[in-house]
């Protein structure tokens, strides 16, 4: 049986971008942790808006979050 390769990670960088855009230095994992809260409370709050993608980038003093969705006017109010 051959091994298969992951789609995904054979797009990222090319076709396809990274979901998080950060360098998380020693706390990575606090900030992992942060971004999966982040994620899961906003796919909780807008799950009628028709979230397709939720990006998030990270500068020193900013967070950015960006929503992908079908529904605009859902997520907005």
């Amino acid at each position: 049986m051959g091994q298969k390769a992951h789609p995904i990670g054979n797009r990222l960088g090319i076709i396809k971008g990274w979901d998080s855009n950060w360098f998380g230095g020693n706390n990575y994992a606090d900030k992992l942790v942060e971004d999966e809260k982040i994620r899961k409370y906003l796919s909780a709050r807008i799950a009628k808006g028709g979230v397709a993608k939720v990006v998030i980038e990270r500068t020193l003093k900013r967070i950015t979050v960006t929503i992908h969705t079908a529904r605009p006017g859902i997520v907005i109010g």
